[in-house]
Formats: structure tokens, sequence, C-alpha cells
């Protein structure tokens, strides 16, 4: 027998997004349904950025320890213990988890099950012994790792993110199947814990950032040995006791590669499979779910946020669709998807970080525009620190309008917050030199390229005309 349930909000996924939503819903006072088929805090929290920023960190300092001496600290080759390592991945997860857990939600008020969730018709969800018909759904059930059709590899052991940090053991030569920011963050992550890494990457590695900036990037990784082959078909791939072999075919040549584990990171795709959307009168393509900009679904009593609405795949973008869920759904504010406040890092080192336009898409709309640079070589915490790889790059329309800003090098995931900001609040370039920055940081840069910008009329004959008029009146 089915209990039926009628919340004024029904969330599905437990996700960044979903608990996000149902966070603030219940604090409000609204009667919440929260529904999740597998772990609270979903693929962020379990096998995705908390997990991986934890690896890296550790790798990281591992990196550190056999860094040249330039420091006068003579380097040496430390001890990998792969258990402890994973158990430090583990043990931040643990800290983080009351913050996502099923007692935390309850304890809001927010009527959980834990469930797979479905739809019997436009108006009802399905879920366990419970049935459930809302005011308003929001669908936030996330994406999971794509697996490529390529022949064999459904007949040979592989790793996903999403079992990759269940390993415990040294991993002699990892191959890796895509070259997108999972694919590079985790082969920076294992190289420097000691394996052999190979990346495979069908087209260009890091393909959808400024090819400016991730020549930087790559740079660095290849200067540590890591192997980045682009434009790469697998043909085939098979796996017998010495472990998994592929046939790859690059431009003309055919060739083998062969390693001890597998890493498939090619893409992600929307957790649409058991939510029968076509009972509820929802249409979706392989992308994701379809959504207008206020993210209403084709059902109107519907959202959906986060990674299964098509468009990037970031936890803060899951975060930011549900604060407009919230305006829309409770106040019924005409809220809106802006994509160009979204900032996003690949977090290697060198970090890499993005907001607003590029230079290409700002030429395209805007025709004549400034792009300024700054390099942290021309910083002075980044000489003291030992980290002057990288530079500043930002994108200015032609009255000073700050467009976008690209940043590679050490910190850019810090350093893009401010640009962030002006973005979000159409800034003018004119407000970012206004500011003291404190000296010495890396957060001068940003001042730095800023007064780029002003340079050339600095060189203007009538304004040193008027500075030599001036100076005759003492």
């Amino acid at each position: 027998m089915s209990h039926q349930l009628t919340p004024d909000l029904c969330v599905i996924g437990a996700g960044s997004g979903g608990l996000s939503v149902a966070a603030a819903a219940a604090q409000l006072g609204v009667e919440v349904v929260l529904i999740e088929r597998a772990k609270m805090g979903g693929d962020c929290l379990n096998t995705g950025c908390v997990p991986s920023k934890s690896l890296l960190a550790a790798s990281k300092r591992a990196h550190q320890m056999r860094a040249p001496n330039e420091f006068g600290i003579t380097p040496h080759e430390p001890e990998i213990d792969y258990y402890a390592v994973q158990q430090h991945v583990k043990k931040v997860i643990a800290a983080i988890e009351p913050n996502d857990s099923v007692e935390r939600f309850q304890g809001l008020g927010v009527h959980v099950i834990q469930e797979e969730a479905s739809f019997k018709d436009k108006k009802t969800i399905q879920a366990g012994q419970y049935e459930i018909t809302a005011r308003r759904t929001i669908l936030a059930t996330g994406s999971s790792p794509s697996v490529p059709p390529i022949p064999g590899l459904d007949t040979v052991n592989f790793y996903t993110n999403e079992t990759i940090f269940e390993n415990n053991r040294h991993i002699p030569h990892l191959i890796i199947i895509g070259g997108g920011p999972i694919g590079l963050e985790m082969a920076q992550a294992h190289h420097r814990l000691g394996s052999k890494v190979t990346v495979l990457e069908a087209m260009r590695a890091l393909g959808k950032d400024d090819p400016e900036m991730t020549s930087v990037v790559l740079e660095k990784l290849r200067k540590e040995g890591i192997e980045i082959l682009e434009e790469v078909r697998i043909e085939s791939i098979n796996q017998d006791i010495s472990g998994v072999k592929l046939k790859v075919l690059m431009g003309n040549e055919s060739g083998e590669i062969q390693g001890s584990h597998l890493l498939v990171a090619a893409g992600r795709k929307p957790n649409i499979e058991s939510l029968n959307l076509e009972k509820a009168g929802i249409k979706y393509n392989r992308r994701g779910i379809q959504v207008n900009s206020g993210l209403v679904t084709s059902n109107r009593k519907v959202f959906a946020i986060g990674d299964i609405a098509g468009g990037l795949q970031f936890t803060h973008m899951a975060n930011y669709h549900a604060g407009i869920v919230i305006r829309r759904a409770l106040f019924r504010l005409p809220a809106k998807v802006n994509n160009n406040i979204i900032p996003w890092v690949t977090f290697t080192d060198p970090e890499m970080a993005h907001i607003g336009l590029n230079e290409e898409q700002a030429k395209k709309k805007y025709g004549k525009i400034h792009v300024l640079r700054w390099p942290f070589a021309e910083n002075d915490r980044a000489q003291a620190e030992g980290k002057t790889t990288g530079f500043v790059k930002l994108v200015a329309s032609k009255k000073g309008k700050i467009l976008g800003c690209s940043i590679v090098g050490d910190q850019a995931g810090e350093l893009i917050q401010m640009w962030s900001f002006a973005v979000a609040n159409g800034m003018n370039i004119k407000a970012m030199t206004a500011f003291v920055s404190p000296y010495p940081t890396l957060s001068e840069a940003n001042k730095r390229v800023a007064y780029t910008y002003f340079q050339p009329k600095l060189m203007n004959p009538l304004l040193r005309k008027l500075i030599k008029l001036l100076a005759k009146f003492g």
C-alpha cells in the first residue's frame, strides 16, 4: 500500500543543487520531500570534487618534497603510502558528510526518502512505498561518467571517477581516456604519487579553454613527465595478465599502448534513465532535460537544475540554479539563468580559471576589444614563492567594460573571484584600479593588468602638454 504525500516541494536528487533547494525551502517553513536513491551529497561529495581535490592535495605535497633545491632545502623522494593517501581522502569526505546527511535534513524538517524516484504521470512521483504529488517538483539527479563505445571496453576492467578513489594500491602505469579537466587532474595527481601516466585525447586536450592558457598547463604537465597524446583514435581495447592494451591510430600511424590500469574520463551523461520523463510530459535529449531560461521544463510544474539541465556541469552551477528555483518557485520572482557569470577552474598545477567571454567570443560580439595581459613573473609575491609561471588575460570592451578574464598560474581559482564579481556586476575596468591591494600578494596582478588599459592614454601628447602647463603654476 502506497503512502500519499502532498508537499509543497518535491526534490529528486540529494547532490549539491538538490540539497541547496531543500535546505533553503525548509528553513523558510516550506514542506519539502527529498528523494535520493544513492548517497547523500551526490557526486561532488562522494566521487567528484571533494575526493579529487583531496587526492590532488596529497600529490602536491609529494611533489613539493621532490622540488629542486631553489630554496636551500634538499629535495628527497617521498615514500608514498597509498592506503594512507586514500584514508586522507575518506577523512575529508567524512568531515563534510554531516552537512549533507539524512539526519541534518530531517532536523530541518525535510522528509527524506531513500529510494529511486520515477514519474507515474504528470503530477505524481513514485518512490518506494510513497506516492508524492507536489505543487512543484525539482529534478536534480546530476550526471554520471559516460563510457564511449570503444570495441572491447566492455570486456576489460576500468576505473571512472566513481571508482578510482576506491583504489588503495600503487598503480604502475595508468592510461587515461580523456584529456579534459577530470582526466588531466587525475593524471597529475597519480603521476605525482609515483605512477607512469599516459593520457589519450580524441581531439585537443583541455579543448574548451583558451589555447593560450592551456598551452601553459600542458607544457607543465609534459615537463613533469606525463605523456599527453592528442588526436588519438582508439580502435580496440583488450586485457590480459600483463594489463590493458589499446590499439590506437594517431594520424596515419597505428600503434599499441600498454598499461597496468585504465581510467575512463571521457565526459558525463545526465541521470535521466529511470525518471520516466515521458509520463511526466518532459522533453529531453542526450545532453539532458530541456529547460527555458527560468529552468522550467516542458511540464510547467517541474524544474530541472544542475548537470541534468544540459548546461555547464559544475557544483557551483547547481547551487546557482538552486537559488534561481527558490526565487521563482517560492517568491514568484522572474529569475533567469545567466551563464556568462559562471566561472570555472581546472585544478591542475598550475591552475586555470575563466569567467565571462573569451577573446574570440568577445570579438564576435563587440568587434573592437582590448586584450590585456600581466605575467606572474612581474609579481613580487610570485617571485618570492617561485611561482612565476602563468599570467592574467583580461578582455574589455572599447569603453572599458569588463567582458571576461582568464588566469593560468598559482591560485588562479582564488584570483578569478575578483573578476567574477566584476563580470556579474557589469563593472568598468576603472573600478579595478581604485582599490588598494596589500603588498606583496598575487592579487596585485589583477590590479596591474587593469592599469595596462590606461597606458596608451598616458602617452597622449595633449595630456603631456597639460601636465607641463600645470607644472608652471608651481
